[in-house]
């Protein structure tokens, strides 16, 4: 009985969320598109800042297009219960679920100039991975057998026989608000 107290508290300790989980309840929520005035005649400040925040989050950035307004990430794989120094996933059930299962998200940023000032969207995209069954190989399958005569196939490790495919789940909208918090909070400074 007392062997098996320190993996329960282990085991109750992973499942805590980490200090990431709770910066969605510590800054006030920000409206989507949000609306940022320029008080000064600065025009690169909101871009770089939204740049900023997107790396906060680690995600790299795959196309950053100043004249269409756009940002996009390449995919990230979710962050799990014992990654809680990843910011990708907002809140408990967010992390439990990377935990138990492939997720990945990506992220779209629009920057649109408006009428004294912009007006800043987030799009997080966010999937679950689709294993399209098991794979084909055998344990002893890239083994030489001593009775056979040698082969040159280099066949005999397969792999799965199709490659993973993706199921989009909809928006993240808890991370969505947390990244638009981080940049009304960077640029109110």
């Amino acid at each position: 009985m007392s062997s098996r107290l320190p993996i329960l508290a282990i085991l109750v300790l992973a499942s805590l969320p980490g200090c990431a989980n709770f910066s969605q309840s510590a800054v006030v929520r920000a409206n989507n598109p949000m609306f940022v005035p320029l008080p000064t005649r600065n025009d690169e400040m909101v871009w770089e800042r939204a740049v900023d925040v997107v790396h906060d989050y680690r995600f790299e950035i795959e196309r950053e297009n100043k004249l269409d307004g756009v940002i996009e990430t390449q995919y990230k794989v979710g962050s799990g219960l014992l990654e809680p120094w990843e910011g990708d996933s907002i809140g408990f059930e967010n992390r439990l679920e990377s935990s138990l299962q492939s997720m990945r998200r990506r992220v779209f940023v629009s920057v649109t100039p408006a009428e004294g000032g912009y007006l800043v969207g987030v799009e997080v995209h966010k999937e679950l991975e689709d294993l399209n069954g098991v794979a084909a190989n055998s344990a002893g399958g890239a083994t030489f057998e001593i009775d056979q005569p040698l082969r040159r196939d280099l066949t005999l490790v397969l792999g799965q026989s199709r490659p993973s495919g993706w199921i989009l789940q909809g928006r993240d909208v808890l991370l969505e608000r947390d990244m638009l918090s981080r940049l009304q909070a960077t640029l109110s400074r």
